[in-house]
């Protein structure tokens, strides 16, 4: 059975138990001092952090992250160098900026991305939501995001990347009989 739960803080705890299942996933820093400081001791301390994780019994199998992104911030900073103006000046600033979702490998396929994706939006005030992606339209993760509302608004920062955007559901108003 699986188990989600999200959080707006963290400890070194979360830190040390997080990187074994980042560094399996993305594999893209040299080793947990790097990815501390130069990720996510950064990323975690900002304004509206959010860490989504999923828990299989109580193994550690899935994660996803994020926060409010503001002009000034290297990504919001960059994205608005390739979106075109009129969409970066709409969705840049304030917006939810969703950096990372990371499944084990034997894990995914099963629902675990889908539910650490539902669960870290899940109550987000931000009206605006950003990731960035592959440009792939077969990839697996690319089709999460579609199938979850998201559409690609522009480039990506690299080549065979996009920028994803969705915003947020407006709740429902009830419905007024006319008198």
């Amino acid at each position: 059975m699986t188990t989600y739960g999200v959080v707006g803080a963290v400890t070194d705890g979360d830190a040390e138990e997080l990187y074994p299942v980042y560094d399996d996933v993305f594999g893209d820093q040299p080793d947990y001092g790097a990815w501390r400081s130069d990720l996510w001791d950064r990323h975690s301390t900002r304004a509206g952090f959010r860490l989504a994780r999923a828990y299989n019994v109580d193994r550690l199998v899935g994660f996803g992250y994020g926060y409010t992104g503001e002009r000034g911030q290297w990504w919001t900073d960059q994205a608005a160098l390739v979106l075109p103006r009129p969409v970066g000046d709409e969705w840049l600033g304030g917006h939810f900026e969703l950096v990372s979702i990371g499944v084990l490998s034997e894990r995914r396929r099963g629902g675990v991305g889908r539910a650490l994706l539902r669960a870290l939006c899940d109550g987000l005030t931000q009206e605006r939501w950003l990731l960035m992606t592959t440009a792939d339209a077969d990839d697996p993760a690319r089709h999460l995001y579609v199938a979850e509302g998201w559409q690609v608004i522009g480039p990506g920062l690299r080549d065979g990347q996009v920028i994803m955007g969705r915003q947020r559901a407006r709740p429902s108003s009830p419905h007024r009989p006319y008198r």
